[in-house]
């Protein structure tokens, strides 16, 4: 219904989206600067995250320094006219608007091994406005002599940006391939074309959508990466399917509303199958408790429907205006006859390519599991950032366990001075502590405990030492926070949610691969075809990033793991984007076999049908997605490194060979389904307008 009213009024149709992405525009447009540019990788109920929440708001400043400045005077830390210079920078931090106190740096210790450098640790009061904050910081030290400013707000503020320009140039290098890549695959420019146009209202469209959740719940900014490369990527999948069928339709029924509506009644419900699988997919990602994961799972399942969408009401709409223009200039048929080749000679010997492709797949998963974790932290910060350059000066200049104490929250009142110290003086013997201060009352009811663990702030001591601390018997509620904490709490919220997680994507995937399929087996094999994808990915992504591998090609400097949460986001797009591959080469096998083809003949038309188009898409979406490789924000070049070597492997590894593989071996097997549930997909009824079911 809504297919035959665009094609009659396609002129109206398209005003109506023109008008849509102006909106969006207006709108959507400004989502940069209303996003969080905060990290997002800490639950907000974790341990950690109380426990600075009560130190806070009993003492109404905030717990550790914001901000770090560091200075190098012209003479050394300790003389006289160093000293003059430190106080001067410090009653320049002091009369900034919202902050709170500002420790100085004097002598040993805290000066640098060389004598030359101090720093200044400012704190900001509780709630204080951080932008006004950072306005006031660049007016007063833009141009201070020997000072550079770092520390957490810096570093926020700094990726932020970064991220912002880092969008630019990926949109700068990616575009103008995806134009070249586009009108070579989709062969004439009307056709290369019609994905950029759906691109663009689809990332405008989402940018819309977005905005109006972060009014209700906050969003990260780090999400705007995954829109623009995905809602690419999709565009360029789904108009490219819908575009070859379009043509097909065209040299079977000739030019006119017949043709469009062929096109959107098969290849337009495949595009909703797919952006509803890959939506599942990026959507489980909100049960993690992790703003950075619920913010890419927001952004990933609104860029797929919204994509889906505009494909559906700009193809028709553009079919039924450019008709015969876009019959493509060049025959498919080679193509299409080189992968019915492909799919013979495969299933002439279906169980060798099955088992050496799964052997290879698993070898490569196999690096996966020993993947070392590391939190996002300074070193996230692009080099030749202020905020980067005080970071590294500090872990190589300074002692570094005199700057990120563990923070321990007791809950006891004035009257318990004697039970909080002498609980102090217990946990001064746990494993991996260095120094425990003394305690300090902050209000009526809570006290704040400073201990210094051994080793790096994020290190296995310093995990073991806040693990000891919580098991410690106080007598009185205790919060233990800090980085250690804090990392230890981003991992135990992802594993206790990743069976739910898991459990959901599995069952919600088959339950739309069985509504489309009406087997049960298929869904099941896609699921184990998507893991060994997912594994292949996650491996490969280890053995570069991890063992700092091809670190000038890609422009990174390894810091040995793997950020925990860039995993899930991978494992997650990864799934998706299989599953959207799976979904269009099976909607065309199943399409075969309704028709009445054998089950290999099947199997092979429906290769021969989107081989071509499925490893044509994988390379314009590994292109748009790939582009963020370029970024220098480490975790961002992981995911977008990941996303691409996922989709490439899916498309010619796991389309190509794996499937008809498994194809053959299970024949009319892959179409079994229990009794009642065929019953059930009969009532269900999902059927198109000619008879065959939606594929």
């Amino acid at each position: 219904m809504l297919t035959a009213s665009i094609a009659r009024h396609p002129r109206r149709a398209l005003l109506g989206t023109l008008a849509f992405v102006l909106v969006a525009i207006v709108l959507g447009g400004p989502i940069f600067g209303a996003l969080d540019d905060g990290d997002g990788f800490v639950a907000r109920d974790a341990e950690s995250t109380r426990a600075v929440e009560a130190a806070e708001r009993a003492s109404g400043v905030a717990v550790s320094p914001a901000v770090v400045a560091l200075v190098r005077p012209d003479a050394a830390v300790g003389s006289p006219a160093g000293e003059r210079r430190l106080r001067e920078v410090a009653r320049g931090l002091a009369a900034v608007p919202g902050v709170a106190t500002v420790q100085g740096a004097r002598g040993p210790p805290l000066s640098s091994t060389d004598g030359r450098t101090a720093y200044l640790a400012a704190t900001l009061a509780a709630g204080a406005d951080e932008d006004a904050v950072l306005a006031a910081l660049e007016e007063r030290f833009e141009d201070a002599p020997g000072v550079t400013l770092g520390g957490s707000l810096l570093a926020d503020d700094q990726l932020g940006s970064q991220i912002s320009e880092d969008l630019g140039r990926a949109e700068t290098i990616a575009f103008p391939l995806l134009l070249l890549l586009s009108f070579l695959f989709f062969r004439g420019w009307r056709a290369a074309a019609l994905p950029l146009i759906v691109g663009v209202v689809t990332i405008f469209g989402t940018f819309l959508v977005l905005r109006g959740i972060n009014e209700i719940k906050e969003l990260s900014i780090f999400s705007l990466n995954l829109v623009i490369g995905l809602g690419l990527g999709l565009a360029i999948d789904y108009m490219l399917f819908l575009l070859t069928r379009y043509r097909e339709e065209l040299e079977r029924s000739g030019p006119g509303p017949a043709a469009v509506r062929a096109t959107m009644a098969t290849a337009g419900r495949t595009v909703l199958y797919s952006a509803a699988t890959v939506a599942i997919a990026l959507a489980g990602l909100v049960v993690f408790p992790l703003g950075f994961l619920q913010s890419m799972g927001i952004g990933g399942a609104a860029v797929a429907l919204i994509a889906a969408a505009a494909s559906c009401v700009i193809a028709p709409a553009l079919f039924s205006l450019w008709n015969v223009k876009l019959r493509a200039r060049r025959s498919r048929t080679d193509g299409a006859a080189r992968w019915y080749s492909v799919a013979q000679r495969v299933m002439a010997r279906p169980g060798l390519v099955a088992v050496l492709t799964m052997a290879v797949m698993v070898a490569l998963t196999l690096p996966a599991l020993r993947a070392e974790w590391t939190p996002v932290d300074v070193t996230s910060v692009p080099e030749g950032l202020s905020a980067r350059t005080v970071g590294d000066t500090l872990a190589r200049d300074f002692p570094r366990e005199q700057t990120n104490p563990a923070l321990v929250t007791i809950e006891a009142g004035r009257e318990d001075r004697d039970a909080v110290g002498a609980f102090a003086r217990q946990i001064a013997d746990a494993p991996g502590v260095a120094r425990v201060a003394e305690p300090r009352s902050l209000d009526a009811s809570t006290w704040q405990i400073d201990v210094t663990a051994r080793g790096e702030p994020t290190g296995q001591v310093a995990r073991d030492a806040v693990a000891a601390l919580r098991e410690q018997d106080a007598g009185f509620p205790v919060l233990v926070g800090g980085e250690a904490a804090e990392f230890i709490d981003q991992q135990d919220a992802i594993g206790s949610r990743l069976p739910l997680a898991l459990g959901l994507l599995a069952f919600l995937t088959f339950a739309v691969l069985w509504l489309m399929t009406g087997s049960v087996v298929l869904p099941i094999k896609a699921l184990v075809m998507n893991v060994l994808t997912v594994g292949s990915t996650l491996g490969l992504l280890t053995l570069v990033f991890q063992d700092g591998r091809f670190e000038g090609l890609l422009g990174y400097t390894a810091n040995g793991g793997i950020e925990p949460t860039d995993f899930v986001v991978t494992a997650a797009l990864v799934f998706a984007l299989s599953t959207d591959y799976g979904v269009f080469l099976l909607g065309r096998i199943k399409e075969a076999r309704d028709r009445g083809l054998p089950d290999r003949e099947a199997v092979a038309v429906g290769l021969s049908q989107t081989g071509s188009v499925v490893t044509a898409a994988a390379i314009l979406l590994a292109v748009a997605i790939g582009a963020f490789t370029t970024s220098s924000v480490l975790f961002i070049k992981q995911i977008g490194l990941g996303a691409a070597l996922g989709v490439l492997i899916d498309a010619f590894v796991v389309r190509g060979l794996l499937v008809p593989a498994l194809m053959a071996m299970l024949g009319k097997r892959n179409w079994w389904s229990p009794g009642p549930l065929r019953r059930l997909h009969r009532r269900l009824g999902v059927r198109d307008p000619h008879g065959l079911e939606a594929a």
